[in-house]
């Protein structure tokens, strides 16, 4: 007879497989070895409120807790390492102004002290844990008092000194009383030299720091010696490296011209004026060091142009309006001027407006799909001028509105083509010629029209990021002519325009309060004369939160939307980062159109209220907003989850 004795059961080990370091932590000190000393470490902060913060600076600046993985192979190597970290370690507490601070690495009593080297005693204390257990290193950290300012002076010297800052201890926001931390002493630093860069004047320089530290009074007193230099405008400009991109639609895009007064903001405009060409994938700046015989400073720009070939996918979803997907293919040089040529296609699911609905897969039908076609074609700096070609145009079948109000469905087709003329980074105009032919149905009938106008428009834009803007303002305007004598069926005016603006609490932009209104207006021919999708509706994502895609109007025959001549629209949001990743959004917004060629606000202005979620990347937030009507009509969901890139204003 065989007896088995079954194995004893054990953890299964992971670490073969940890190829992340996900199933393991780097605080646990590598295995006892017969070849190597390995060492667990402890910091012992006292002195302090906020020993957890200190302690996290200090193993930030610990030599010893850096290599905790890498075990040193002997006791004399080990002893070593710790008279290395004192130094380190004694630079972080003075740099939070702790000067009086004291340190101690110690195993098992035997002491380091700045100034001491260590002895036999050290090395056989540390080599008593070979091949038997971690090395046990206290770090014993007195804190002592925090210092604090007590006199700061701005001493002005060199050429264009004497008074260029009139308020030295205003611009350098140090107070007597302050922590005398190094982070305060640098960004004191930096005000100083920022604002006299302010004034034009591009070579200020801090040319001395002369921090004393009186240890029995626990005070610093610190001076600043400035160079504010000369008062400068903006000299020649350079642009390399540019390969497939002609440097003169690079140029296009700066606005800056030899005499101009030196700006910080107007260089940090410039480098944002540049990266607007899609061709263009970063733009670095480089100031010459020294002024010219004008007594300008030179100016280089840096080119990295992007890959000439884009393919995306892109998509989003609203619980009311459904999913939607976009496919898209790009060139960004397609003639060799930094012409970018866009062709997009979209799908997305059409509602149903005659009272049925999609109850299983097989009650779909094609008409349940929409779907959009667009292309788009720019030709910048036409012959080195700031004058760009644009040329656009789409296809698109659509179906818009609700089950219970009903809505219309369009088949149209539009071609634009537009000069673009550019004043400045944040100014430019724009006319062209415009062809749209179509057909519209609702339950005031059926159009079938074919518009050419003369559409022109302005923008202004002084805000600091396309997709996420937390100052500045933005103002789009336009206006379009369709007369009968140029080909019109119908003879229509439309006019539409909105304004959005933000404002930051803070100079990190972590409080943001937004605000944007919309109008729209258009006259000239009866109500049912115009096609549908030439008339105005709000609700939607980017309209009125909380209520279908273009469902907001005035209601005709059988209670069914009919559209509006006119349009009014406005939101409010607080934009809130709790970390630098994390933030939400109360918003409130309000608007519907109108019957009449202007707002007579005799419509109820229907309102929704939510909070969103916010999650920033590299390329923008991510938008999550959840919204309910305050006054929903009778069929309206009580609330809809919006998912998107970008703000929704």
């Amino acid at each position: 007879m065989l007896a088995i004795q079954p194995a004893p059961a054990e953890a299964f080990d992971l670490s073969s497989l940890d190829i992340f370091g996900l199933f393991g932590s780097t605080e646990k000190p590598p295995a006892v070895s017969s070849t190597t000393l390995p060492y667990q470490l402890a910091f012992e902060v006292s002195g302090t409120d906020d020993a957890k913060a200190l302690t996290q600076t200090l193993r930030d600046a610990s030599l010893l807790y850096r290599l905790r993985q890498d075990a040193p192979p002997d006791g004399e190597t080990l002893a070593r390492r710790m008279v290395a970290d004192l130094n380190p370690l004694i630079d972080a507490l003075w740099s939070l102004g702790y000067f009086n601070a004291d340190v101690t690495i110690a195993v098992d009593g035997n002491g380091l002290r700045l100034g001491s080297e260590p002895g036999p005693a050290l090395v056989r204390a540390l080599e008593a844990y070979r091949n038997r257990a971690p090395v046990p290193i206290s770090v014993r950290v007195v804190t002592g008092p925090l210092f604090s300012l007590r006199n700061v002076e701005v001493v002005e010297q060199g050429k264009g000194g004497g008074g260029a800052i009139a308020d030295p201890h205003k611009v350098a926001r140090l107070k007597t009383g302050d922590p005398a931390t190094s982070a305060a002493l640098r960004s004191a630093q930096s005000s100083l030299v920022d604002h006299l860069r302010n004034q034009s004047r591009p070579l200020a320089r801090v040319v001395a720091l002369r921090p004393v530290v009186d240890h029995a009074a626990k005070i610093m007193d610190v001076t600043y010696v400035v160079e504010p230099g000369p008062v400068a405008g903006f000299g020649d400009v350079g642009i390399e490296g540019t390969v497939d991109v002609p440097p003169h639609v690079v140029r296009s895009f700066i606005y800056l011209e030899p005499g101009d007064p030196y700006s910080p903001k107007a260089l940090a405009d410039t480098r944002k004026s540049i990266a607007s060409i899609p061709a263009i994938g970063s733009a670095r700046i480089r100031e010459a060091d020294r002024l010219d015989a004008n007594g300008n400073l030179p100016i280089f720009v840096d080119i990295t142009e992007r890959p000439k070939r884009l393919i995306g996918f892109s998509s989003r979803y609203s619980t009311i309006d459904g999913p939607a997907v976009r496919t898209y293919w790009e060139h960004r040089n397609l003639l060799g001027g930094a012409e970018r040529l866009r062709l997009e296609g979209d799908l997305f699911l059409a509602p149903r407006i005659d009272g049925t609905t999609i109850q299983r897969f097989g009650d779909f039908e094609q008409s349940d799909i929409g779907g959009r076609f667009g292309f788009s074609f720019m030709k910048p700096a036409l012959n080195g001028t700031r004058y760009d070609l644009l040329v656009d145009g789409f296809a698109t079948r659509e179906r818009v509105g609700t089950n219970r109000y009903g809505g219309y469905t369009a088949r149209y087709a539009n071609v634009t083509t537009s000069i673009r003329r550019r004043f400045s980074d944040t100014f430019s105009v724009q006319a062209g010629l415009e062809v749209e032919r179509g057909q519209t149905s609702d339950v005031l009938g059926q159009v079938t029209y074919t518009l050419v106008g003369i559409p022109l428009s302005v923008r202004y834009d002084t805000t600091d990021s396309l997709l996420d803007p937390t100052r500045g303002v933005r103002l789009t305007a336009s206006v379009a002519p369709y007369p009968t004598f140029m080909g019109s069926t119908v003879g229509i005016v439309q006019t539409k325009g909105a304004i959005s603006g933000y404002y930051a609490l803070d100079e990190e932009a972590r409080y943001v309060l937004a605000g944007r209104i919309g109008f729209g207006s258009v006259a000239g021919a009866a109500l049912d004369e115009i096609p549908s999708t030439r008339r105005f509706y709000a609700g939607g994502g980017g309209s009125v939160r909380g209520y279908g895609y273009r469902t907001l109007s005035p209601l005709g025959p059988y209670n069914q939307l009919i559209g509006g001549r006119s349009l009014f629209e406005a939101s409010v949001e607080a934009r809130i980062k709790i970390t630098n990743t994390i933030g939400i959004v109360p918003f409130f917004d309000v608007g519907t159109a109108f019957e009449e060629s202007f707002p007579t606000f005799d419509q109820t202005l229907r309102m929704s209220a939510g909070l969103g979620l916010r999650y920033y990347t590299p390329i923008g937030p991510i938008r999550f907003d959840v919204a309910a009507p305050l006054n929903p009509r009778k069929g309206d969901k009580p609330v809809a989850v919006y998912i998107s890139i970008g703000q929704a204003f």
